[in-house]
């Protein structure tokens, strides 16, 4: 299970308490504007090849209005999910929010002697309700822009989330 509720426990290193219930919202809004109710798989595929039943926070009719701008709700839903997905199927967590520029959005790591260690980045991206072409151009678009960022000599991974199956692609980019 996914429980978008764990996002608010302040125990993600780069998503303090109320990022995490906001991020969580907007992924119960993408995810309830497709019909979907708590417990609906998720699909991963390009990872373990698995599904994980999703559960987020009870959504109202003011969650509704606070996320009413789908670009937004999409993006940061994406987010939400991306997040706890990169503990499962990448290994790392979100340890801390990318520059502007980098080519991604978070640095994933770990915890050791010396502090959290970068050990990869993560793009994320988000897609509200779209075939299999859109995600796999969304997830090409992304590995390129996440190319930018080869010269720091860390994979970079890529999330990309649709919320209308719902489905998640993660990969990993590979080019030289």
């Amino acid at each position: 299970m996914l429980d978008l509720n764990e996002l608010a426990t302040g125990q993600i290193p780069a998503i303090t308490p109320a990022l995490g219930a906001s991020l969580a919202e907007a992924a119960g809004v993408c995810l309830e504007s497709q019909h979907h109710t708590s417990g609906v798989a998720l699909q991963v595929r390009g990872g373990s090849q698995t599904s994980y039943a999703l559960a987020w926070p009870a959504i109202t009719a003011q969650t509704r209005r606070a996320w009413n701008d789908p670009e937004e709700a999409t993006e940061y839903g994406a987010t939400a999910i991306a997040v706890l997905l990169a503990k499962r199927e990448i290994g790392y967590e979100v340890i801390r929010r990318s520059h502007n520029g980098t080519g991604f959005d978070y640095w994933l790591g770990d915890e050791t002697s010396q502090g959290f260690q970068d050990k990869a980045g993560l793009e994320i991206s988000g897609v509200r309700q779209g075939r299999d072409s859109i995600v796999n151009a969304r997830v090409e678009e992304k590995l390129r822009q996440a190319h930018r960022s080869r010269h720091l000599g860390l994979p970079v991974y890529v999330i990309v989330v649709e919320f209308g199956r719902p489905i998640a692609e993660v990969r990993k980019d590979e080019r030289p």
